[in-house]
């Protein structure tokens, strides 16, 4: 047993030592000073990094954190929620999300054409340019391999290669190099667009090949660590990728706010998924218990 060290916090701390000074601190600054020594280990050359990104991040200010660890070689796989990659292409395209209030009058808003994430607002007009800019890559795409069966990352990383942006993040990920998976591409503006796209022209996505695609990645891997932020679809991706593999990962963090108690993946400890062998018994691994939108930035920060 370690003695708790009480935090000493001065008018010149940096992030990194805040940190330290969390390191012998309890609850979740513990955990929180935890994470980043488990973040540091994990940009090692021989270490495959997954990045699991859910939740409403790019809406909530998230979007340059997220480009930044791509571009900084902290992410070598991004699985990721239509989404995000929605409100990234949206933002690319000249759009904006605004700071609302969460106490609003809904049906106010929905009569002047907002729509609400939260304290979060968007107005419809810019979900009209994004379909217009996004109709008219996906034209480009087809002109240009007018008969390819894609994968959902091959097609994406054909629309971010498509994206004069260079701040966003598909745009970032391709300049990087960095393969992106959205196995519930469906589940988004981006599915809707593609479905009506379809009565257009013939658009044809394989969304079982990228399967074999992660897959090759884990096998390869020297050690592998992941990063999720919140649960979902991305977590169960990443972590199922595992299960065909002869080894688990041997580093993961989790930032969330679910709880295990209710069985739900999102709210899963990572000790749990030692017993399907997506995580190696000898594992560094922790959750940090808190809105990722603090947690992520400062666990960046303190590993610069």
């Amino acid at each position: 047993m370690k003695p708790v060290t009480h935090a000493k916090v001065t008018k010149d701390i940096t992030v990194a030592d805040l940190i330290r000074e969390y390191e012998n601190c309890a609850f979740g600054a513990g955990r929180l000073a935890r994470a980043v020594r488990i973040y540091k280990e994990m940009q090692a050359d021989d270490v495959t990094n997954f990045f699991g990104l859910a939740g409403a991040m790019i809406p909530a200010g998230m979007r340059q954190v997220v480009a930044d660890m791509i571009k900084q070689g902290d992410v070598d796989v991004l699985v990721t929620t239509g989404a995000n990659l929605v409100h990234d292409m949206i933002e690319a395209f000249g759009g904006e999300h605004c700071k609302g209030q969460c106490t609003a009058n809904d049906l106010e808003l929905k009569k002047c054409k907002i729509d609400r994430i939260y304290d979060v607002y968007l107005e419809d007009q810019h979900f009209t340019t994004f379909e217009a800019k996004f109709d008219a890559i996906v034209a480009d795409i087809l002109n240009s391999y007018p008969k390819k069966l894609f994968t959902i990352s091959d097609f994406l990383r054909e629309i971010g290669s498509r994206i004069e942006d260079k701040t966003s993040i598909l745009r970032t990920a391709v300049d990087s190099d960095v393969p992106v998976f959205c196995p519930a591409i469906a589940d988004s503006s981006i599915g809707l667009q593609s479905w009506a796209f379809g009565y257009k022209r013939d658009l044809q996505v394989d969304t079982f090949k990228d399967i074999r695609q992660i897959m090759d990645i884990c096998y390869k891997a020297r050690r592998a660590g992941a990063l999720f932020v919140g649960g979902g679809v991305p977590k169960n991706f990443i972590m199922q990728s595992m299960l065909l593999i002869p080894k688990g990962f041997d580093f993961a963090i989790q930032l969330s706010t679910d709880t295990p108690e209710t069985g739900g993946l999102s709210g899963a400890t990572l000790d749990e998924a030692k017993s399907w062998g997506k995580i190696g018994e000898r594992a560094e691994t922790v959750t940090v218990y808190s809105d990722a939108t603090i947690t992520l930035p400062i666990l960046l920060a303190a590993t610069l």
